[in-house]
């Protein structure tokens, strides 16, 4: 008599019906097209073409050619770049992007377990006391086993791998917002500074403005001793110079408050900060853009590749919902000891092929593949938008440039005609051959002008990391079909 062991107690595969259920799946798949079923390939969203810049021509050149990464060094400022440095490494908008990318990442790690089989272990233990009509002692009886199961869920139609792609199309954008983070944040950065040097420059302009109207008072207090000059006059400077004390207030307050507003950039507490003091056009030299600049800022711009990698998301998850209504297969697996798992190892195990058809006529899922459809439409649209403001915005930073730049040319020309007509007035005003009124016209004209040059000295500046953030900075291609460099987040340098 042959007598059956621990493993010889195995549950038969019902290999008929799995077979039936796979001829199913093969007629439902010719019928609906075995390569539409998914929906179809994905295609880049069609924007109007940009072969050139509408002031600027010229060979179409790359990024690369004119963009450096470190493209702020061009301004040869020292202490500026500490600041951007010191930000990218302390700022706490830098942090909080790369924390994000981060998770993304965790995140990413955890969906692509979805392709793994699943295992599940449970362990029971169990006390049974009865007693019998015929006995008159109770029995008790003590049960020990270990259960353990594994379901891997076949991908046959590719469902599995359309969310796995919508995962990482999901992590590229979450990559888009930390470059763009940190090209916001050089931005940033560099505009406070220029700031800074600016008010630096107009307090000295002011002050000296204010040293100039304080030496004439005592040209007007010894001519009014002579009787030269009235009373009124003395009391017109004296007003002059308030004035001009005024503006000086407000712009060393002025400086104060965008030092405070960068030391938050920084990530230092305002009012820890302290930027010596400096000239603006000493300090920071106007870079000289290329006669081209070029018009691939579409696979450059990290809001730009963000919106597409939500359309390409958007179209893997179309994929996946339709998918989710075709039947699935599933690997199943289960092993069980018997009374004592001490002392016997595997008493019983099946091993099995499960197929599932509830997708088939599920209504929410044929309402979840119109929901998705429509979410794509919807990326689409916001990619062609985001595509047209990256446009205006490099072509206002050129238009903005090649007109300030004029503009500080005639205003330089002002200036040195007001400076001539200042020191004849100032000859002429110690002899009493003009009035003072004439003179406070000049000085206000030359001390406007003079500030309005570094206005758009700073301005200049401003638009040149306008237009340098407008191209994508110095990043890399990084589109859908581009296989980018792999990224390291804030936390992991």
């Amino acid at each position: 008599m042959n007598q059956r062991g621990p493993l010889d107690r195995v549950e038969r595969i019902r290999w008929p019906t799995l077979a039936a259920s796979f001829v199913a799946s093969a007629v439902l798949m010719g019928a609906a097209g075995c390569g539409t079923i998914q929906g179809p390939a994905y295609e880049r969203p069609e924007v109007a073409d940009k072969p050139q810049w509408s002031h600027l021509e010229g060979r179409e050149i790359s990024t690369s050619e004119v963009i450096q990464p470190d493209w702020w060094h061009g301004f040869g400022d020292p202490y500026l770049l500490q600041l951007i440095q010191r930000a990218i490494d302390q700022g706490l908008d830098m942090r909080i992007a790369a924390l994000r990318l981060d998770r993304a990442g965790i995140q990413l790690g955890k969906d692509r377990f979805s392709q793994t089989p699943k295992l599940a272990v449970s362990p029971a233990d169990s006390i049974a006391r009865g007693k019998s009509n015929n006995q008159k002692s109770a029995t008790t009886r003590e049960t020990e086993s270990l259960g353990a199961a594994l379901t891997w869920e076949l991908d046959l139609w590719g469902k599995i791998r359309k969310d796995m792609q919508a995962a990482d199309a999901r992590y590229r954008a979450t990559e888009m917002d930390w470059r763009g983070t940190q090209l916001t944040l050089i931005a940033s950065v560099a505009e406070r500074y220029f700031q800074i040097r600016q008010f630096d420059e107009q307090i000295a302009q002011q002050v000296d403005s204010k040293r100039q109207a304080e030496q004439l008072l005592d040209i007007y207090y010894a001519q009014h001793k002579e009787g030269m000059v009235p009373e009124t006059r003395i009391r017109s400077q004296k007003a002059e110079i308030n004035g001009l004390q005024n503006r000086l207030i407000e712009l060393r307050r002025g400086r104060t408050e965008s030092e405070l507003k960068l030391a938050t950039l920084l990530g230092v507490p305002a009012g820890e900060l302290s930027v010596p003091v400096g000239s603006l056009r000493d300090s920071v030299r106007i870079i000289e853009m290329p006669e081209v600049l070029p018009a691939d800022v579409l696979a450059r711009r990290p809001d730009v590749l963000k919106a597409e990698y939500n359309v390409l998301q958007a179209h893997h998850l179309v994929g996946k919902a339709r998918l989710a209504r075709l039947p699935t297969f599933s690997l199943t697996g289960a092993a069980k000891t018997g009374t004592s798992f001490v002392s016997t190892v595997i008493n019983t195990w099946t091993f099995g092929l499960a197929a599932s058809w509830a997708g088939l006529f599920d209504r929410d899922l044929k309402i979840d593949v119109k929901l998705n459809e429509a979410d794509v439409r919807i990326a689409r649209e916001e990619y062609r938008k985001t595509v047209l403001e990256a446009y205006e915005e490099v072509e206002i930073a050129l238009v903005n440039l090649n007109a300030r730049r004029q503009q500080i040319k005639e205003l330089e020309a002002q200036v040195a005609d007001l400076q001539v007509v200042r020191n004849v007035q100032d000859a002429r005003l110690r002899e009493g051959l003009v009035s003072q009124l004439e003179v406070f016209d000049t000085e206000r004209t030359l001390l406007a002008a003079q500030q309005e040059i570094l206005s758009m000295y700073q301005l200049v500046l401003t638009d040149t990391v306008t237009l340098y953030k407008a191209l994508g900075g110095g990043w890399e291609s990084a589109r859908p079909g581009v296989e980018p460099k792999v990224k390291v987040s804030q936390s992991e340098k």
